[in-house]
């Protein structure tokens, strides 16, 4: 396939998650696995990006002044958060309902995010650059994964981080965030992940690398039922952040 004819955009996917739109911000809905996920996420995030760009975690807001993009937005989840944090966010999302949902929610919520119905590949196009590039829980939905990393790499300044978040393609991935967590317990609907879409940490490792991107951090993320809260780990087997940086210019 020619570059030209290239597309990040698996519409099954899309039009998978448009139809759940409506569920977005609601905590005991579909999606209250990722509200549940969002604290961990947040605290990592925050921490990291404060470290790198010498910020006070704790200060009202550790992002002020940085650009930041998260890619795969859906309704808002990270995006209003990072807002919060005194970010300049973009918000971008391959389906037009979500965007809808999320510029909505963020209407309401007073806060200034900027989404758009907008492919990776169309941004990296742009010329568009951030200093952190968000790329948390899509990969895995997306239909072309090196054209993915790839042009969110692109996107990345020089001395600026991406964060990418996924789950690993094992069997213990299988039996416990696809059988256990949509067919067992019903956090997820049925087919909200396909095994053979899950990708590993050296198939996220090896593009970013040929990108121009060096990672800086690995980590696991577990749930644990009897706290009922997600949890940094060092196990990957299933649910894993990876952090990269692109090295300053010389």
């Amino acid at each position: 396939m020619s570059d030209a004819a290239r597309t990040t955009i698996d519409q099954g996917e899309v039009d998978r998650f448009s139809a759940l739109a409506a569920e977005w911000w609601n905590p005991n809905g579909k999606f209250r696995p990722l509200h549940k996920f969002n604290p961990v996420r947040l605290s990592y995030i925050r921490d990291h990006v404060a470290s790198h760009f010498g910020r006070d975690p704790k200060s009202d807001k550790p992002l002020e002044g940085l650009r930041l993009l998260d890619i795969g937005c859906g309704g808002g989840l990270l995006c209003e958060p990072m807002a919060r944090m005194g970010a300049q966010v973009l918000g971008a999302d391959a389906s037009e309902t979500n965007v809808e949902v999320a510029s909505i929610h963020a209407r309401q919520s007073g806060l200034p995010v900027t989404y758009e119905a907008v492919t990776s590949e169309e941004l990296a196009a742009r010329g568009e650059r951030f200093d952190v590039v968000l790329n948390m829980e899509v990969v895995e939905h997306v239909a072309d994964v090196g054209l993915f990393l790839d042009s969110c790499a692109e996107m990345v300044k020089p001395g600026g981080l991406m964060f990418v978040a996924t789950i690993n393609r094992t069997m213990k991935a299988m039996a416990l965030a696809i059988v256990g967590a949509e067919y067992v317990l019903r956090w997820l609907p049925r087919g909200t992940h396909q095994y053979e879409k899950l990708v590993r940490p050296e198939e996220i490792e090896g593009p970013l690398s040929a990108s121009g991107m060096t990672i800086i951090d690995r980590t696991g993320v577990f749930y644990n039922p009897l706290q009922d809260k997600w949890n940094l780990s060092r196990d990957m087997d299933v649910n894993y952040m990876m952090l990269a940086e692109r090295p300053k210019s010389a």
